[in-house]
């Protein structure tokens, strides 16, 4: 691939030529009253970029002198219109916009600067270059769903190829994987909030045991594997949930919350935001509890959210935010066969629980340092613990009563990100050039060791100075340098090169223990230390590249190398169901794209892509056979590096505004969707026995049909879910005697929302797979199991909320 890098090397050094006939021209913008308005937009049509005002209503551009703007001015709740500017030298435009009496299609054609691309993120949208790579945008208050269970299936509902585990009605864990990525705890993206981690560790252990409620969210931003340039090199991209900020215009606006439902349920929030002199504030609080849909369920979860920004002057801007989250639930275990076809609420665990606490706090700078080039830094800290306490043994024998084992995480990481962007003028044609370092240190602690032989969550080691089965630290450091580039070659086609160095230490010190017992007596223990460490040096690249032929039409294609370590918990976690090979190889690989999206008849959005991922040493699960002090010999799950995949397919997604008029005098509109993707994959070398199956987790067919229908105050929102069956592991078992592999049948599900808005608030009513379908969509390993984890059965939710602000 070094070709690759000489083109980027001589890209790079092309963007030096700027042009030093610029001159500064400044929108303000206000409306009639001659009140400021802090959240209006400009669309430059010559370059296809949106900008957008500050705290002070003022928008800074650096144009070429002499020249003509035609320019698209927007701001919610105004009209909008276009203007052509001829631009001489330095200016001030004002602009006075008036407010929108009626509700007219030119008022909304941008969706917040975002619809005409079918809610995908811009080529340029804060620090970021987003220029031809597959991107979804999540507006949450466009959903329609009931946001108190943090639903996944309602969620991403309009994202295709997702793999969605519903093993988690309260919605503590999200767990979604792409492209026959591992769907646990969303562990295979890049999981951020605002911009920075919030994974257990981002290079060891990527698993993601904290999710934002959804009431606090302001959008969901999902980048495919051509993220890996500019946030790592996660082979199923980015993720981030964008918190809402408090910049409401008002400077106070409170929002209260309660839902109730079935089995106990119980959620309620509390949020005030708003802004008061350039200072803005969003302070969220968030209780929930029941006792489940299975048998041994119950759970209980807090959420604390406070973030403020205070913008110093017209270029510097400094946020600071914290997040808490904790939360308790017991774990029914897992069922085999046919326990979960006879009896699928049932549970034959009574003791195993989960705990959880996540501290997250984030530092934000960010400067304009003139017209044309910005600066931001992020500096962020996790300290977090996970707990699980249970009996980890086979799920088709009975739980002893014995000591549990416990299993003890504690993560203490932190980190900054520093970023530059600058934008100049090449041939009449804005370019864009963003740099970029990171640096990150992780401290994580993993213990395992048995507890006492109780029932509730006593989470103590019976030990704690000489534990049963392992104690291990593991440090781990990484630097990465980054760089891409948005070249504008013509007003139609843009070129995207990039490049990631990375560099990453691991380290493990610890020991752990092989140890014979017969019946409840040790007959042989051994303790082995160890120290291990690593280093590696890599660079990654990618390239894109986007054709528009309209202006609502576009052509995109992308390639991006990928790498993923091996994480922490491959390396020292005991467990009977699972035996991990010691010489584990990290992965690596490569993600493709090949897509068209955009706006046809002024109705139907859409975007249809080609994908190919190519996986090296992918990491998955086989069989081997161990010694069992009870039966001599038995077959038990291997984890180990299976061999080199490769998965393709198609992803669609398809809306088509079927409706959008009034009857008398109430709006009524109806936009029905539908998302699918068709997947084909293969094992194509490796360990023998594995080459030509089918690669684990990939469903071949997946669709969601869903339609949100609107009536003045009423609201209707429908989804129907399909998911192919698909095998659980690489062997491609059909069954085996612990449930911890073997297909994952098909499955299908239908939800249903109904709403009712008032000016300041709102019912909502919600029935999550109403025709009570029993499914499963994942089988375990280790915890929440091992064996089938059953997805929910029906289940009602309702919610009242209620919005308090000054008109």
């Amino acid at each position: 691939m070094k070709w690759m890098q000489y083109i980027w090397i001589f890209l790079v050094l092309c963007a030096v030529q700027l042009d030093a006939q610029m001159v500064s021209v400044s929108f303000l913008m206000s409306n009639t009253e001659g009140e400021i308005i802090r959240d209006g937009e400009i669309y430059l049509e010559e370059y296809g970029e949106i900008a957008s005002s500050d705290l002070n209503g003022v928008i800074e551009l650096d144009i070429q002198s002499n020249t003509s703007l035609i320019c698209l001015i927007y701001a919610p709740g105004y009209q909008t219109f276009k203007k052509e500017f001829n631009i001489e030298g330095d200016t001030l435009i004002r602009l006075t916009l008036e407010s929108l009496k009626y509700k007219s299609e030119t008022a909304v054609i941008t969706d917040r600067g975002h619809g005409l691309w079918l809610s995908k993120l811009r080529d340029v949208e804060k620090m970021a270059i987003y220029a031809s790579k597959k991107s979804e945008l999540i507006i949450l208050d466009e959903i329609g769903a009931n946001l108190s269970t943090n639903n996944a299936r309602q969620l991403f509902s309009r994202v295709p190829g997702l793999n969605i585990w519903d093993n988690d009605g309260a919605g503590l864990q999200l767990g979604i994987g792409v492209r026959g990525l591992d769907p646990n705890r969303t562990a295979h993206f890049n999981t951020r909030q605002n911009g920075y981690d919030i994974s257990a560790d981002a290079l060891g252990y990527p698993e993601s045991y904290y999710t934002p409620p959804s009431e606090a969210i302001d959008e969901i931003e999902i980048v495919r594997g051509a993220a890996s340039l500019q946030y790592g090199p996660q082979l199923g991209g980015l993720l981030n949930f964008d918190l809402k900020d408090g910049k409401v215009g008002q400077p106070v606006l409170l929002d209260i919350g309660l839902t109730g439902g079935s089995y106990d349920y119980l959620d309620g929030y509390l949020s005030a935001q708003g802004e008061i002199d350039g200072l803005s504030y969003f302070a969220f609080g968030k209780y929930k509890q029941g006792s489940g849909w299975r048998e041994n369920s119950d759970f209980e979860q807090r959420v604390g959210i406070g973030r403020v920004n205070y913008r110093f002057n017209p270029k510097l801007e400094v946020g600071m935010e914290a997040t808490f989250m904790s939360y308790l639930a017991q774990q029914p275990g897992g069922l085999v066969d046919f326990e979960f076809e006879n009896a699928p609420q049932s549970s034959k665990r009574s003791r195993n629980w989960f705990k959880v606490n996540w501290n997250l706090y984030s530092l934000t700078f960010d400067y304009e340092i003139s017209g044309s080039t910005n600066t931001n830094l992020r500096t962020f800290h996790l300290d977090a613990r996970r707990q699980a306490l249970g009996n980890l043994g086979p799920i088709h024998r009975p739980d002893s009563g014995r000591e549990r084992d416990l299993i003890d995480g504690q993560y203490d990481n932190w980190g900054m990100e520093w970023r530059l962007m600058h934008r100049y003028e090449l041939n009449d044609l804005f370019q864009h050039i963003l740099i970029g370092a990171r640096f990150y240190s992780g401290f994580t602690t993993n213990r395992q060791g048995l507890a006492d032989d109780g029932s509730g969550p006593d989470f103590d080691f019976l030990n704690p100075d000489e534990l049963e089965s392992s104690d291990y630290d593991f440090p781990s450091r990484n630097m990465a340098l980054f760089a891409e580039h948005l070249f504008n070659i013509t007003d139609k086609w843009s070129v995207t090169p990039g490049a990631r160095f990375e560099s990453i230490f691991t380290s493990g010190e610890g020991y752990y223990k092989n140890r014979v017992i017969s019946g409840s007596r040790v007959i042989f223990e051994e303790k082995i230390f160890e120290e291990r460490s690593r280093m590696r040096n890599f660079v990654l690249l990618g390239l894109g590249t986007s054709y528009r032929p309209d202006q609502n039409i576009e052509i995109y294609a992308n390639f991006s190398q990928n790498y993923r370590s091996i994480n922490f918990s491959d390396l020292i976690v005991t467990n009977p169901n699972l035996v991990i090979d010691q010489d584990l190889k990290d992965e690596s690989g490569y993600n493709t794209d090949l897509g068209i999206r955009g706006l046809i008849f002024d109705k139907m959005r859409f975007d249809l892509s080609l994908f190919y991922l190519r996986y090296m040493d992918r990491i998955g699960i086989g069989e081997k056979i161990v010694k069992d002090d009870r039966i001599g010999e038995r077959a038990v799950s291997y984890r180990t590096n299976i061999g080199d995949a490769a998965i393709g397919g198609l992803e669609g997604y398809v809306r088509y505004d079927l409706l959008d008029r009034k009857i008398r005098g109430n709006d009524l509109s109806l936009d029905p969707f539908l998302n699918i993707s068709l997947i084909e994959s293969k094992y194509l070398d490796g360990l023998s026995g594995f080459q030509g199956n089918e690669v684990e987790l990939v469903a071949p067919l997946m669709f969601k049909f869903g339609m949100r229908a609107t009536l003045g105050r009423l609201g209707l929102s429908y989804l129907f879910s399909y998911t192919h069956r698909h095998y659980s592991d690489a062997t491609n078992a059909i069954r085996v005697a612990d449930a911890t592999r073997g297909i994952i049948p098909s499955y299908w599900v239908h939800d249903l929302t109904l709403s009712c808005n008032f000016k300041k608030s709102e019912i909502k009513f919600s029935v999550n797979n109403a025709l009570d379908r029993a499914y499963f969509t994942r089988r375990a390993t280790g915890y929440p199991g091992p064996g089938i984890i059953p997805a929910e059965g029906r289940t009602f939710y309702l919610t009242i909320s209620h919005r308090f602000f000054k008109d």
